[in-house]
């Protein structure tokens, strides 16, 4: 079993504080492409002013995905079977500017 899921349960239970999670959240969203769409709040976080724009990674119609981070915000959107690779590379992100801050995520 992947353990991403579990990773980012414990990441969003990280942040609150009793105010950041009635402003901020973790939306995880269908799209009509078909796909997924992810949206990660990091307003107030260690990642609040980080910044990142990987290209669009296409195969083909049906694989696919992106990732962006800008304006306090990871957003990705990936194909119907892209959900743990856009999960996996926002905890990569967590986890790699943690270590550069020497933080524990």
């Amino acid at each position: 079993m992947d353990e991403t899921l579990e990773w980012i349960q414990k990441w969003y239970h990280a942040q609150c504080n009793e105010d950041w999670e009635h402003t901020f959240g973790v939306k995880i969203d269908t799209v009509d492409n078909p796909g997924w769409w992810v949206e990660i709040d990091l307003a107030e976080t260690e990642l609040e002013r980080f910044v990142l724009e990987e290209p669009l990674h296409k195969n083909s119609e049906e694989d696919w995905y992106f990732i962006k981070v800008e304006d306090s915000k990871f957003t990705a959107s990936g194909d119907p079977s892209k959900l743990i690779v856009l999960l996996k590379r926002f905890r990569e992100i967590v986890e790699a500017e943690a270590q550069k801050n020497h933080q524990e995520v």
